[in-house]
């Protein structure tokens, strides 16, 4: 069964608009669970990347007197 045909079937059943059913997110289930990926931040990674100082550090100039 195809996507836009569950759709449908869940609208008729239910009495919604199929631009409703689609908005919902329903999936045709399967016999075993498809188990995805954890989505995860590695925060380190992160702030490596962005690199921004909370407080400029300023150039100290050495004076030869």
């Amino acid at each position: 069964m195809s996507q836009r045909d569950l759709n449908r079937a869940i609208a008729r059943a239910t009495g919604e608009d199929i631009s409703t059913i689609t908005g919902m997110g329903f999936v045709e289930l399967t016999p075993f669970p498809i188990e995805r990926e954890p989505r995860v931040l590695d925060w380190d990674e992160y702030d490596r990347e962005r690199n921004v100082a909370v407080i400029p550090q300023r150039r100290r100039h050495n004076s030869a007197a």
